[in-house]
């Protein structure tokens, strides 16, 4: 049966440069041509920064081909909006990364399991595939 799966930052690098470090479970959903990736804007912003950072120094190629990984991925990119803005930043949760806010909102808001090892997620209550 398809589905759709929304990416962590962490799942789309891996699965761009890394792919070993995919668990089995989450190789099997992003490889599956039924199913669809979805990719949060998020997920480019948080890339970008980093890199800026010197914290994600070997992302020079990601960003610089983004569009053209996303199409490799067979991946939809999912734009942030005012929606995922506001339950983003109305969390209970001590979680205070905003990436990691955005995506869970999105998440919860769009019916998408998120592809995560970062079981911290499961403090918003978002379904987790890894």
């Amino acid at each position: 049966m398809a589905i759709s799966v929304l990416l962590d930052t962490h799942a789309l690098l891996w699965a761009l440069v890394e792919p070993g470090k995919l668990s089995p479970a989450a190789v099997e959903v992003i490889e599956d041509p039924q199913n669809t990736v979805v990719v949060s804007s998020a997920s480019a912003w948080e890339i970008a920064i980093k890199y800026q950072l010197g914290r994600l120094p070997e992302a020079r190629s990601v960003i610089d081909g983004y569009h053209r990984h996303l199409r490799v991925l067979r991946a939809v990119e999912l734009a942030m909006n005012s929606e995922h803005a506001i339950r983003a930043g109305s969390f209970d949760a001590e979680h205070r990364d905003p990436f990691d806010r955005m995506l869970a909102a999105q998440s919860l808001i769009e019916g998408l399991p998120l592809v995560s090892k970062d079981s911290l997620l499961r403090l918003f209550d978002v379904t987790l595939i890894w």
